[in-house]
């Protein structure tokens, strides 16, 4: 006697579900390792190609002018150069936007002045230079004595700053703008001296006898990548850090 075997809908379901699931898990393993290989070189050619911040020196900085009128209305005059070095052997820097001024105490002395844009390529230095000016500044009533206690201590210290924007340059890859602030600290010799002091009519000069600097880099002001004109900003690194521990401990 011949007997039929037949399946009952209940088993063909199991087994139509168990071959969807094994699918599922095929598909979620090309996409975690696929997604992997992507964060890994991404975040690897970020570690190796992490830019320095750029280098800046004042090499010389003179006052011509240093008067006021009317009491609190100053007038000024200061030449300076700046050199700008890029410490980075692979990474060229795209300056745009910046601006150059001089500060006195925590008191903008000159009015902004713009550098032209330019590139620095690797390990480069460009020299900078710019005149400074300001024409009935309005400044603290207590501006003159503070001048006239440096020029008592013999000093002057005078604060020239540079702010504006920058992109890092890999190859074709061109990041998001990044804000930097440049702090050059000037220490000037001025005593008694000195024939023709700061708060009159006639030209001065004091040179710059020392100086400190500071580079500040901040968050650029644009995110998201592509290869075209990539931008990518520490949040998305962090993002792609975060998803890759989260892939691999799926994967395991």
């Amino acid at each position: 006697m011949s007997q039929a075997l037949t399946k009952s809908p209940k088993h063909c379901g199991n087994k139509q579900g168990l071959n969807i699931g094994k699918l599922y898990k095929k598909l979620f393993l090309v996409f975690s390792t696929l997604s992997t290989t992507i964060l890994s070189i991404i975040l690897l050619v970020w570690l190796i190609l992490h830019p320095s911040k750029p280098e800046f020196s004042l090499k010389e900085a003179d006052i011509y002018q240093l008067n006021l009128s009317g009491g609190h209305l100053l007038n000024s005059s200061v030449q300076l150069t700046l050199l700008s070095k890029n410490p980075n052997q692979k990474v060229g820097i795209y300056y745009d936007e910046l601006k150059v001024y001089a500060a006195y105490k925590g008191q903008q002395i000159t009015v902004y002045t713009s550098l032209p844009p330019f590139y620095q390529g690797h390990e480069d230095s460009n020299v900078l230079t710019a005149s400074l000016v300001g024409t009935g500044l309005p400044v603290a009533p207590s501006f003159g004595y503070e001048v006239g206690r440096d020029q008592t201590a013999g000093r002057l210290v005078l604060n020239l700053k540079v702010i504006g924007r920058l992109r890092w340059k890999v190859g074709t890859w061109v990041s998001g703008k990044y804000r930097v602030n440049v702090d050059c600290l000037a220490v000037m010799a001025f005593g008694p001296s000195i024939p023709t002091g700061p708060l009159t009519s006639r030209p001065m000069v004091m040179r710059r006898e020392t100086q400190k600097r500071d580079v500040a880099i901040d968050s650029f002001l644009s995110s998201g990548f592509n290869f075209g004109k990539a931008r990518m900003d520490e949040e998305l690194l962090l993002f792609c850090f975060a998803t890759l521990l989260l892939c691999l401990c799926l994967w395991a």
